[in-house]
């Protein structure tokens, strides 16, 4: 049979599935599986690539030729084929191709936390991408890039994205037979092992622990590990237990399982204390219970409270707060979500003005605190992930500044607390503030409706960061807190968005009358008793989140469900309204 002829059609025009563009979100870049083609995921990283080798040392430039590492979650299209169908998958041998591409020398660090990962890259003032979804579906993934000295900026999105477009059309124009993408949008030479992990980086992330926090710190706890589908599944039993504790691990699935710190429902509640009292069953009691989310970036703690054996969660925010006291921080920066107890406990003195939600606003936050001149600077998130800023110094042991979300800081952190209290972690949680938080989503909920909700719900003009309703007239201030004089069409806007949230935050459910808004991320509310609720859309997925505060944690979860109530809850009314 005689040869094809060449296919000279360009690779663009040979692609079966439109492509949809894969979009930054909070942090990173996530997207459907479905639309994550080796080739769309090859296209993004080298722009990002190319960017960085645009940029000088100082700002985090890398440099074509030098070495750059990657590691990946236990997700299995990280590493993996799936077969949906279309088949999808093998991300990470599609990002280490795309290092190749740009000149670079890759590095497989393997299966390792996130943190694990930027630790060992920035200390060496290296480039690195971390292949992960975290928490979101199994139908869902994504990856990370981390410049040489910390974390991808939102001023970095822009010129990536422009640069994005020009590497599309570039591949996009090569002749199909040139190209070595298929008509799926995935690498011809089909299914591929990664090169050989190295383990250093693991292995340096346990000494940052064990030598700040000394190898009895933990002595005589005994720490039940949730080991789940969670990347660090084993790095964090071995850290424990190079730090005293007594540890067992319950859990491990070989199934993904989404676990979303930020949202601890009764049924993920429930599945943990089954774990909990089998385990308690066979080996005894235990001081709590801990875990991660699935790139081990964000910490799950919960304590056990005493006589009833029932589990509490640890919200992150709370977490971050005790591990703050803890550190001796002088300048703490959190974003808008989090809960108040921060300003009406000891770091109020401390507390930055908040941020908008993601780590790459809580960095700089705390690049302006660092710069205002402050020396023992941290941050973190509802979620639970802390961040240092600057380097801690702890009974002459130094912690390096690691400016990206962690979860074994604070987790060993309120543990050490609690055992050098000695106090179970509930008491010593009970010294804070009494405001309670909860968060939960809904699923399925398009992500176009609920940025339209938040534009219903917020001033035209993007200056007013907030609006207050003292006298019943509404009063705005910027996002650096100074008055922002409002014209009476302005003021007719904000006191319709104050009626219209009135429809759908009604006194029958509790809710008393509206006395300020904040419009930092989202549309935060401020109710005359002190409760709060907070609506923001997900930075990446079709989700709408609601975060509440109260006095009490039964009313918190009221407000929640509240919201997220099916099929005529407070979200689902504001979907029909704003559609």
């Amino acid at each position: 049979m005689a040869p094809l002829p060449p296919n000279d059609t360009p690779l663009g025009t040979c692609l079966v599935r439109k492509p949809v563009a894969l979009q930054f979100g909070t942090s990173g870049r996530r997207g459907l599986l479905l639309d994550l083609t080796q080739l769309e995921v090859f296209l993004n990283a080298l722009a990002e690539l190319e960017y960085l080798q645009s940029l000088p040392p100082q700002d985090g430039g890398i440099v074509r030729g030098d070495v750059f590492y990657f590691a990946h979650d236990l997700r299995p299209s990280s590493s993996r084929f799936v077969d949906l169908p279309p088949r999808r998958g093998e991300l990470a041998q599609a990002i280490e191709y795309a290092i190749r591409t740009a000149g670079m020398k890759p590095i497989n660090l393997g299966c390792i936390p996130t943190p694990a990962l930027m630790l060992h890259a920035m200390t060496r003032g290296k480039g690195s991408i971390m292949v992960t979804g975290s928490h979101i579906p199994f139908d869902r993934n994504g990856y990370k890039l981390n410049t040489a000295v910390g974390e991808l900026l939102k001023q970095h999105e822009g010129p990536i994205n422009e640069h994005v477009l020009e590497v599309r059309q570039r591949l996009y124009e090569q002749p199909f037979d040139a190209s070595p993408f298929d008509e799926q949008g995935m690498l011809k030479s089909g299914s591929s092992a990664l090169s050989q992990a190295r383990d250093d980086a693991a292995l340096a992330y346990l000494a940052r622990y064990t030598q700040f926090f000394g190898d009895s710190a933990l002595r005589g706890l005994r720490l039940l590990v949730y080991q789940h589908s969670a990347v660090g599944r084993d790095l964090l039993p071995e850290i424990l237990r190079s730090v005293g504790a007594e540890v067992v691990c319950a859990g491990r699935s070989e199934t993904f399982v989404p676990i979303d710190t930020e949202n601890i429902g009764a049924a993920e509640l429930a599945a943990v204390q089954t774990l909990f009292d089998e385990a308690v069953a066979e080996y005894g009691a235990f001081d709590a219970v801990v875990s991660t989310d699935g790139d081990s970036d964000r910490p799950l703690i919960l304590g056990v409270e005493p006589g009833t054996q029932t589990l509490r969660f640890f919200g992150g925010d709370l977490v971050g707060m005790v591990t703050a006291e803890y550190l001796g921080a002088d300048a703490a920066v959190v974003p808008i979500s989090c809960n108040d107890a921060i300003d009406r406990g000891r770091l109020k003195s401390i507390t930055e003005p908040k941020t908008r939600i993601g780590s790459p606003f809580v960095i700089a936050g705390m690049e302006r605190a660092r710069a205002q001149g402050k020396s023992a600077v941290c941050g973190w998130e509802a979620n639970g992930g802390f961040l240092t800023g600057t380097d801690f110094v702890r009974d002459g042991r130094v912690l390096a500044a690691l400016p990206t979300r962690d979860s074994v800081l604070p987790m060993l952190a309120v543990l050490s607390a609690s055992r050098a209290a000695g106090m179970a972690l509930t008491e010593l949680f009970g010294q804070l503030p009494a405001r309670f938080s909860r968060a939960a989503l809904l699923k399925d909920f398009p992500r176009p409706v609920g940025l339209e909700i938040v534009r219903r719900l917020s001033p035209v003009d993007p200056a007013v960061a907030e609006l207050g309703f003292a006298d019943g007239s509404p009063a705005a201030r910027s996002a650096g807190g100074a008055r922002y004089p409002l014209d009476e069409a302005a003021a007719d806007r904000a006191t319709a968005i104050r009626q219209d949230l009135t429809h759908f935050f009604t006194p029958g459910l509790g809710f008393a009358p509206i006395s300020a808004l904040s419009f930092v991320d989202g549309v935060r509310i401020f109710f005359l008793n002190g409760e709060v609720a907070h609506l923001r859309p997900s930075g990446n997925a079709d989700e709408l989140r609601i975060y509440a505060v109260a006095d009490t944690q039964a009313r918190a979860d009221a407000i929640v469900a509240a919201a997220i109530a099916e099929p005529g809850g407070i979200l689902r009314q504001l979907e029909r309204w704003a559609r």
